[in-house]
């Protein structure tokens, strides 16, 4: 709770009001230090796994050899059984994305999907659709109480199956990446629900996570549609109402 002054029409006066938790989070692989992530503090295994596996440096749950969480120091170690490069390659470069807190990424943004493609036969109703999208906003408490955070989820067609809320929308997927590849959760049968835009890093994400579907109360930017095009990702978004807009491969979602 935060002491704010509360300015109405004709009066003012002391209140408290939630405020969202924000720390920083170290993230180190074999003992280098990589980045540091501004979040809620939170599933903070989940969110450096789910964080280095997104930019490439972990491919297989059996490469890590242990994960050391300090939570007063606000540092994730993960230690690897074989070497990981850590250099980045030619031609790429670290971008600073659009996500809160300056989020960085490690990828080349265009080239990252040029040999990837995401083959699925996974289809979603209009119905459906809705209806995912209004069980995230029921499951937002952080959001209804501080109106500042966002929230992700994976879901079936049917229904949420593992929900995560933090201050950076990119923070909520990495977190579910993460909990997926510790756990073995498949995820390319799976759609992605997110309430933030849909940006080329979401994408990427999304792709990392081999998701076919995901769909967004907010807008998608123009580069991650050309990444979706290229990728086979459909995109869902602006669901507010009765209305949704697809804005990429159309095919896997039936009107009813």
């Amino acid at each position: 709770m935060f002491q704010a002054m509360k300015f109405s029409r004709d009066s003012s006066i002391k209140t408290q009001v939630n405020v969202v938790r924000e720390v920083p989070l170290t993230i180190f692989l074999n003992e280098r230090e990589i980045v540091t992530l501004l979040c809620m503090g939170e599933y903070l295994k989940d969110l450096a796994v789910g964080f280095l596996k997104s930019e490439g440096f972990l491919k297989e749950k059996r490469d890590i050899k242990s994960i050391c969480v300090d939570e007063k120091k606000g540092q994730v170690r993960v230690k690897t059984y074989s070497h990981v490069e850590m250099g980045i390659k030619p031609g790429c470069k670290r971008t600073i994305t659009s996500g809160a807190g300056k989020g960085q990424t490690f990828h080349n943004v265009m080239g990252a999907f040029q040999s990837k493609r995401i083959d699925s036969h996974l289809t979603i109703t209009s119905r459906q659709t809705l209806k995912l999208m209004k069980r995230l906003g029921e499951l937002s408490e952080v959001y209804k109480l501080t109106h500042g955070a966002h929230n992700s989820a994976l879901a079936t067609p049917e229904q949420i199956i593992l929900f995560r809320t933090d201050i950076g929308r990119h923070n909520c997927l990495d977190m579910i990446n993460g909990e997926c590849f510790l756990k073995e959760i498949p995820t390319n049968n799976k759609v992605l629900v997110t309430s933030g835009r849909i940006t080329s890093e979401m994408l990427m994400k999304t792709g990392d996570m081999g998701v076919p579907i995901v769909i967004s109360r907010s807008a998608p930017t123009t580069l991650a549609l050309s990444l979706a095009q290229e990728t086979g990702i459909t995109v869902i978004g602006s669901v507010r109402g009765e209305n949704i807009y697809v804005y990429t491969n159309p095919q896997r979602v039936i009107l009813d």
